[in-house]
């Protein structure tokens, strides 16, 4: 299959998983299902994905990329770069597909899903969060240590707006509040590690 139309295929496939997600838990989300709805087939689902939980990691992969992308094509000030990448951030966290896929991982009592979040999503991002403030660091721009400054960032930005989310007492933020929300997280960043 030419990589153009797996692609595609692939965004098809994904659509519909999260489809089913949205509509029900994970629970509900089989192979089957999926393939149902995607109108592939069942062997397809389990040659690219593996299982069930391998198409969860996918969405979150495919979720991330977004982000990964805004890191990949942000501006060489590293200010500017996370004033950008914030509210690009918090767009997918509050998001519909982010919210089904949080919703998951919550009703899964194994902890497997969340675990797949956390590894596939905010462990695939932090780093390159740290190393945008290792950056700001070095152009003296901000002061304190890249990792510190790096988890309050995160805090800044996303308080418990996506546990509101999650738990259905937050309506999804329009995008001027997203915009606004990271370039204030950014100046309460600055305020609070201002170099010295």
């Amino acid at each position: 299959m030419r990589t153009e139309k797996r692609a595609e295929r692939a965004r098809q496939i994904e659509t519909a998983a999260y489809d089913i997600l949205e509509k029900k838990v994970f629970s509900g989300l089989s192979m089957q299902a999926v393939a149902n709805e995607a109108k592939a087939s069942n062997e397809t689902l389990y040659r690219w994905y593996g299982d069930k939980t391998g198409l969860f990691e996918a969405l979150i992969r495919g979720n991330s990329a977004h982000v990964a992308a805004a890191l990949g094509e942000a501006d060489p000030d590293p200010v500017t770069a996370l004033r950008t990448v914030g509210a690009v951030l918090l767009g997918m966290l509050l998001g519909p597909r982010a919210i089904a896929l949080n919703r998951a991982a919550a009703a899964a009592p194994s902890g497997t899903l969340g675990r797949a979040l956390a590894r596939e999503g905010r462990e695939a991002i932090a780093p390159r969060i740290i190393a945008l403030m290792h950056a700001a660091v070095q152009e003296g721009q901000l002061g304190g240590a890249p990792e510190e400054m790096a988890e309050t960032w995160f805090s800044l930005l996303i308080g418990d707006l996506q546990v509101r989310r999650v738990t259905g007492a937050l309506a999804q933020p329009r995008s001027d509040y997203i915009e606004t929300r990271s370039a204030a997280a950014l100046s309460r960043l600055q305020t609070l590690f201002p170099v010295e």
